[in-house]
This record gives structure tokens, C-alpha cells and sequence, in this order.
């Protein structure tokens, strides 16, 4: 028989067992909403019931909702590609695995999850050690429909007459496949090494390095689902937080774990993590570096110990008919005295009126001696301290402060001069206090970390005003979440285990403001220190292991393997970066296509031309997503060059959105832009490069960019 009838003698086997499933799932889905149905029947029944016997129905009622609901949400959220695999033991019976298990009416096994132990062998089986699997079959389907399948025989030798063997293998056969507008998960195709990774131990911190195209960030998602899938009565209840390092990044991979079916899963771009607020916008390198540095909480602590803009700077009260006064220099000695008990400002109000208090008697008890006449001080106290009038005058004088209140002091030269001084140097202070002078929102990502810190050293205002929130101007921004994600509290610090993807790129303020989150949490850490564009990382290093805490499990895999890029591409991305990376860091790519990239020398007069060219062709060579990348701050005018342009499949990008993305094929925009702009300069290249799985072309206006010997 020929290969392509094999091949579709073998589609139609494994049609016939999807078929089963997909009818199977139909019943399950019946069962839940009959299910639902009835809860909703004995909660009206309850109304007609005794007292004493509704709460008892009532909770009954509930229940059965609550996991008729569960049950149809995970249901739906499989249904696209639920079968993608199938073990043929040498011992034992067939099994399919699959995103979820599935029993039949009998309960006989018609699918297994992919999290579950018996279906470990699909990933980590391999011709040295089969682990009893005689060929490995990867389903590819469309929906309930399959479209293809590709083997594996791990044991030749024990391949019995009649089976039938398809495909050049699974792995190849998905490296090749188009890449769409969101990662696709890759259970599928799940090597050995990255297994090793996803089933690791749940405690302590599980540190996942490797160079581009490793699979570090699918195998970080998948390795969340795993370990909410094992771990569930430990995990599952407080969720999991899924960092990245941008809003392009998180919708990229927004559909990874629900697809999964894990969606108690809160997804948050940097600018996204801190509760009402969202920062999109990113500084020059040179400012991201201040506000990024550990020096910049000291910074914060000076700016909100400062005198608030507007504070009186006189208290004038009567008491027995003689006037008290404190002048200016009075009041911020007693300013300065409560700011060294150290406690939030927002939780000093009380210690500042007894310092206010305490220095009128100060001042009264002056007078009465040089008048000689008696005094008692705790009479005065009490008395000033019941007056309408001097309660009005401490709420204007220590007021409730908020945090994007307070940042924006910063925008005030001479107040930021105050603050940074001698932590900042002048040229440092000054492009600090541009860049928030006038701000009255679109904060930076950078700002963020900022704010979430002042959060804390201002501590929460009064309860009553709690609902200003951040005094903000919009309604909170949360970041994107399964479609199941509970609500959780503001400013949630109890998850279960936090995922940081690009963490060689976090500052130090960062790392403080996703520590907050992750106190009671386990951890996987997420990054490749040849791509980093943090220009100091033994500071970040430091506020790294200072947001892990005490956890003494530490755990770190490397990576080797780049099965995103072909050779010829990888080729020209590790000869950019020579010389700012042992070779030991770079991976290997494993596949070589024969196209070679396109560097092609164009006028800077002409690059609209060239670019939109490059694009076509592009376009037209590849069936899936061609990405144009750029330096950032031309992100908005090569977008305008291309508008109309097959936008659901062109995206444009700056180099520090790349990060973690990948196109079928790349058109590059000036890479001696991306190095300058940069203070890591060519590890920011070096990532821009390796974004592409098939075809890259770049459009240069000088030379500057490649390797002396090219």
C-alpha cells in the first residue's frame, strides 16, 4: 500500500476513536446541564420549604451549580484538539492522550490527561529508554476532524505485523507548521528535557534558562498546568500569577492554559501587575535604569516625607483667649519627628495630631511661664485636641496621600532635587523629574513598580476612602485572566505559585513588586541572560533572591535545544552577539532550511518603500504571521507605512515587544537602531533576530550592525 493511503487508512483509525470521544463529550456536556438544571429547580423548591430546611437546600442548590458550571467550563475550554496523541505499548492496551480524561459509560478509558502519570511516557519515552512504548503517535486534529498524524517507533524490534508507521516524526513535522496570532501549546510535541522541567518538584523556586526557540515560556505555562493538575488541594485554591514582559506578550499566550483547561490563572504583563492602574508606555533605556534601581526606593521614601504641595504653613488657635502660633520651621520640625517613628504616613495621623498637640503645649507652657502662671498641660491637650478647628487644620496639613499623588511631586525639579540628592546625579534627577512633570496618567511600565512601592510606604488610606482606590481618574485595570479566574482581593498577595517569563529583564523594583505577590508562593523563573537588557545585573540578582526569600529549594535546568529558528537564521543571530556571550549559552538549531537571510542595504530616504516590499514578499512566501520589527520609538510610523496591509497576519513591533513573540518570517528595520537605543545594545538585536522560524530579511542603512568578519 502506498504511503498516502497508509496515511489516510490511519487518519480514518484514529477518526473513528475521536468520533467516540467527541460523543462521549456530548453526553458529559447533557449530564452537566441537567445537572445545573436541577440545582436550579431545588432552589426554587426551598422557597416553598421550611425554614430550618432551606439553608440546607439552599446549599445543595448551590453546589450543584457551582460544579455543573466547573464541569461545562472545561468541558468547552477542551474542545478544540482534545485527542493529540496515542501510546501503543509493547504490554499493555493503547492509550490516548489527550487535554482532559475521559471515561466512557463504563468507565473504560478513552482518554488520558496529559498531566496524569500514565501519560508521562508520551513525553519523556525516547529509543534509549521506551519505557514500554512502541510507537508514539501524534493526532493532529481541527476541531473534532483529524487532519494528519505523525509516528514515532522507539522499539523496532517490537513492532508486531500490521502497524503501520507515518510521518517523518512529531516534532519536525510542528517545528514546520505557520504560527498564528496566539502560542499555540505545545503538549503535543513536548521533548524530553522540556518534560524533565514541567513535572520538577512544585517547592521552592524551579529556575528554567536556554537561548531563543528553547520552548522556555511554553514549557513555564505547561508546567503551571501540570502543576495545578497534581498539586490541585495545595494550588489550586490560591491560583497562579503568570508574568510577562509585556501586554503583546500576554495576549500572545492568553490562550496557553485555558486551553489547557487551567483557568484560575491571573496573566499580567509588567505594566499590569499593581491594581488599578496600567502602565503601557516605556521610557529611554538610560531613565528605565533609574527608576529601575534599588536606589529609587529611597528616592520615594524622602518624596513622601516631604511637605505636601498646598500644606498650610502656619497654625494660628486660640486657647483662654491667648493666640498660639506655629510658624513654618515649627511645623516641619514636627513633621520630621513623626516621620521618625517610621510608620506609614496614611497610619500617622494620629501620632501627628499628638506631635501637633504636644508642641502648642509646648509653646503655651513658654507662655505661662513668662507670665507666671500656672499651667496644665494635659488639660490643653485634651481641650485642643476635641476643637473642630484644629482637626481641620491637621487634615489639610497631613493629608491622605496616594501614590500617583505623590510620583508626580517628582515632576517638580526642585522637590525631585530634594529627593535624589545625593542618590541621583543632576543629569539623572532631571530626566527623573521630565518625564513625570505634568503626568496625569499613561504611566510608563517602569512607573508601575514605582507606584506599587509608594503603595506600600504610604500604607492604605482611611477605610472610608478606600473605594479612591490609587486616586486614580479610571476604573481599575486588572490583567487578563481565564475565563474562570476568581475575583480576587486588591492587591492579592497570597498566590500559590508565580511564573516570570523574560526575568533577565526585570529590574530591581520589579522583582520588589512581584515579591509582594509571591510571599507564600513557589516559583518558576523564567530567562536567558544573553537577552537581557537590564544594564545591571548583579542588582537585579540581589532583589531577586531577596523576592524568593528564605525558599531553600532551588532548582535550575538549562535548555539547549532552539527548535524555533532554522540553523541559517540562528547562524547569523550568534555572530551578532559574539563576543557578549560564551558559547555555552547559545543553544543549537536543529533544523536547516536552506534560506539563507536577506540583508539587504537600503536608503533611509527609501525605507518606506523598502519596508512595505519586504513585507509583500513576505506575505507571500509564507502562509502564517510576518512580523515587522523596529526600533521603539518608530513603532507608530511603520505602523502608519503599512496600514491596510493584511493586518491579521502583519504585526509591527518594537524590539522590546519582540520579546518572547515569534512570526514565520521577519522583516528587520535598521538593527543599528535597536543597538542604540539600548544599554545592552546587541543582546536587544540578538532577540529581534531570533524571532523568525523561517524567513528573515533585514533592511539596513549601514554596516554597523554586523560583525567585523561578515
Amino acid at each position: 500500500m502506498s504511503e498516502p493511503r497508509v496515511r489516510r487508512a490511519e487518519i480514518a483509525i484514529e477518526q473513528s476513536h475521536v468520533d467516540r470521544v467527541y460523543t462521549r463529550l456530548a453526553e458529559l456536556r447533557s449530564q452537566a446541564e441537567a445537572m445545573r438544571a436541577k440545582g436550579y429547580e431545588i432552589g426554587h423548591g426551598a422557597a416553598r420549604e421550611a425554614v430550618f430546611e432551606q439553608a440546607s437546600m439552599l446549599f445543595e442548590r448551590d453546589m450543584m451549580v457551582f460544579h455543573a458550571n466547573q464541569t461545562l467550563q472545561t468541558l468547552d475550554a477542551e474542545y478544540e484538539g482534545l485527542v493529540f496523541g496515542k501510546l501503543d505499548h509493547a504490554s499493555s492496551e493503547p492509550v490516548y492522550v489527550g487535554r482532559l480524561g475521559i471515561r466512557d459509560a463504563e468507565f473504560d478509558n478513552l482518554v488520558t490527561d496529559w498531566r496524569a502519570p500514565a501519560a508521562a511516557a508520551f513525553y519523556q519515552a525516547t529509543a534509549e529508554a521506551p519505557m514500554d512504548v512502541v510507537r508514539r503517535r501524534v493526532i493532529r486534529c481541527s476541531g473534532r476532524n483529524v487532519l494528519d498524524v505523525d509516528d514515532d517507533v522507539l522499539m523496532p524490534e517490537a513492532v508486531p505485523p500490521g502497524m503501520n508507521v507515518v510521518g517523518e516524526g512529531a516534532l519536525m513535522a510542528a517545528l514546520g507548521r505557520s504560527r498564528g496570532e496566539q502560542m499555540r501549546d505545545i503538549v503535543a510535541t513536548i521533548q524530553k528535557e522540556q518534560d524533565e522541567v514541567i513535572r520538577a518538584p512544585w517547592r521552592g523556586v524551579t529556575e528554567i534558562t536556554g537561548g531563543p526557540g528553547t520552548g522556555k515560556t511554553a514549557v513555564a505555562l505547561h508546567r503551571a498546568a501540570y502543576l495545578l493538575y497534581r498539586y490541585r488541594r495545595q494550588l489550586g485554591g490560591a491560583g497562579v500569577l503568570v508574568v510577562g514582559p509585556s501586554g503583546v506578550f500576554t495576549n500572545y499566550i492568553s490562550r496557553v492554559l485555558p486551553s489547557m483547561g487551567e483557568t484560575n490563572v491571573d496573566l499580567r504583563a509588567l505594566g499590569q501587575v499593581l491594581d488599578g492602574i496600567e502602565g503601557t508606555r516605556h521610557d529611554s533605556a538610560a531613565l528605565a535604569a533609574v527608576k529601575g534601581s534599588l536606589r529609587m526606593r529611597k528616592v520615594l521614601l524622602k518624596a513622601l516625607r516631604d511637605t505636601p504641595p498646598g500644606a498650610p504653613t502656619e497654625l494660628r488657635i486660640v486657647y483662654r483667649g491667648e493666640v498660639l502660633k506655629l510658624g513654618g520651621k515649627e511645623l516641619e520640625r514636627v513633621r520630621r519627628k513623626v516621620h521618625t517613628h517610621g510608620g506609614p504616613p496614611n497610619r500617622s495621623r494620629v501620632r501627628a495630631a499628638e506631635a501637633l498637640l504636644d508642641a502648642l503645649a509646648d509653646k503655651a507652657e513658654e507662655h505661662a511661664k513668662a507670665d507666671g502662671k500656672s499651667f496644665d498641660r494635659a488639660e490643653l491637650i485634651t481641650d485642643l485636641g476635641e476643637r473642630i478647628d484644629f482637626h481641620r487644620f491637621l487634615v489639610v496639613w497631613w493629608p491622605v496621600l496616594y501614590p500617583a499623588e505623590v510620583l508626580r511631586w517628582l515632576g517638580d525639579e526642585r522637590r525631585a532635587a530634594r529627593a535624589a540628592k545625593p542618590l541621583l546625579n543632576s543629569t539623572e534627577t532631571g530626566m527623573l523629574a521630565r518625564s513625570l512633570s505634568g503626568r496625569t496618567g499613561d504611566w510608563s511600565v517602569a512607573d508601575i513598580a514605582l507606584l506599587d512601592e509608594l503603595r506600600v510606604l504610604l500604607g492604605p488610606p482611611p477605610k472610608r476612602r478606600r473605594r479612591q482606590r490609587l486616586e486614580l481618574d479610571a476604573e481599575p485595570v486588572r490583567g487578563n485572566t481565564g475565563s474562570g479566574a476568581r475575583q480576587r482581593p486588591e492587591h492579592y498577595d497570597e498566590y500559590s505559585h508565580i511564573v516570570v517569563d523574560e526575568s533577565q529583564d526585570l529590574s530591581p523594583m520589579q522583582w520588589r513588586m512581584i515579591g509582594r505577590r509571591g510571599k507564600y508562593a513557589s516559583w518558576t523563573v523564567v530567562g536567558d541572560p544573553v537577552q537581557s537588557s537590564w544594564p545591571d545585573p548583579s542588582e537585579a540578582r540581589r532583589a531577586r533572591d531577596q523576592a524568593f526569600g528564605q525558599r531553600t529549594e532551588h532548582r535550575r535546568y538549562t535548555l539547549r535545544t532552539n527548535y524555533r529558528n532554522s540553523a541559517e537564521i540562528f547562524d547569523l543571530a550568534a555572530k551578532v552577539v559574539e563576543g557578549h556571550a560564551e558559547s555555552d549559552d547559545l543553544p543549537r538549531a536543529v533544523r536547516a532550511t536552506g534560506l539563507t537571510p536577506q540583508v539587504q542595504t537600503i536608503e533611509k530616504a527609501t525605507a518606506e518603500a523598502e519596508v512595505q516590499t519586504a513585507a509583500k514578499e513576505l506575505l507571500g512566501a509564507v502562509e502564517g504571521t510576518v512580523g515587522v520589527i523596529c526600533a521603539m520609538d518608530r513603532v507608530g510610523e511603520v505602523t502608519g507605512w503599512l496600514t491596510g496591509l493584511a493586518e491579521d497576519r502583519l504585526k509591527v513591533v518594537g524590539s522590546l515587544e519582540s520579546k518572547g513573540l515569534e512570526y514565520d518570517a521577519v522583516v528587520l528595520l535598521d538593527p543599528t537602531e535597536l543597538i542604540t537605543e539600548s544599554l545592552t545594545g546587541r543582546r536587544v538585536l540578538y532577540v529581534a533576530l531570533t524571532r523568525a522560524t523561517q524567513q528573515l530579511t533585514v533592511l539596513a542603512s549601514d554596516a554597523d550592525w554586523l560583525p567585523g568578519d561578515s
